[in-house]
């Protein structure tokens, strides 16, 4: 069994629709956060024998010549490097955040902070809990925005404590400023671009496709 994460389904759909049918790969949807990604993958994995684990998704770029959809790795593993390589996923070093890097500035302060590449919220979670076990995991993600853009709002505060997004704060939010519409709708559409360079490089993974 292959186990390929995701933290929401919109990172998920692409990947979903081109394994269709592939024997053997089980995809899942964690929720946001480490304790959503820890909790999710504890069951699983007590529930199913697993051979290797994939911690998939979004990114924030924080090196600046990471591009939208380029897709970046990380693992300890030096057969799943290999395969990720040949996939055309690029080496990185991540960041696991506790919040969105929303600003620019942001970006750049944890980019001078850590020295990571990319920034994201699941996969130190994920990781840890295959070492425990065993189990070869690698962390792949695709980038959504880059180290030079803002994000159109401050996702922070539009999530309640468990991680879920809260729709009701998110169009109080689009009724006071209605000109960030706009730009909510492009970077829905940067991420489906992203999902769907990310189920490329999956694909090729987990069947040889």
């Amino acid at each position: 069994m292959t186990l390929v994460c995701f933290a929401v389904k919109e990172e998920a759909g692409a990947f979903q629709r081109l394994a269709r049918g592939k024997i053997g790969v089980s995809t899942m949807v964690t929720g946001m956060g480490r304790r959503n990604a820890e909790t999710a993958i504890r069951d699983f994995l007590a529930a199913c024998p697993t051979e290797v684990v994939f911690t998939c998704g979004f990114a924030g770029g924080l090196h600046p010549d990471l591009a939208p959809g380029a897709v970046v790795f990380a693992t300890a593993d030096t057969e799943l490097a290999d395969k990720l390589q040949a996939a055309g996923a690029k080496p990185a070093t991540f960041h696991c955040a506790t919040t969105v890097a929303v600003t620019a500035a942001d970006k750049q302060q944890l980019r001078a902070t850590t020295g990571a590449d990319v920034v994201e919220m699941e996969s130190e979670a994920i990781q840890t809990v295959c070492r425990e076990r065993g189990i070869p995991c690698a962390t792949i993600r695709v980038i959504s925005d880059t180290a030079r853009e803002n994000l159109p709002l401050d996702f922070n505060q539009l999530y309640r404590p468990d991680m879920s997004l809260d729709f009701g704060k998110l169009a109080w939010m689009l009724v006071k400023a209605l000109w960030k519409i706009g730009a909510l709708m492009k970077l829905q559409k940067r991420c489906q671009f992203a999902a769907s360079e990310l189920a490329k490089v999956l694909v090729k993974v987990v069947g040889g496709g």
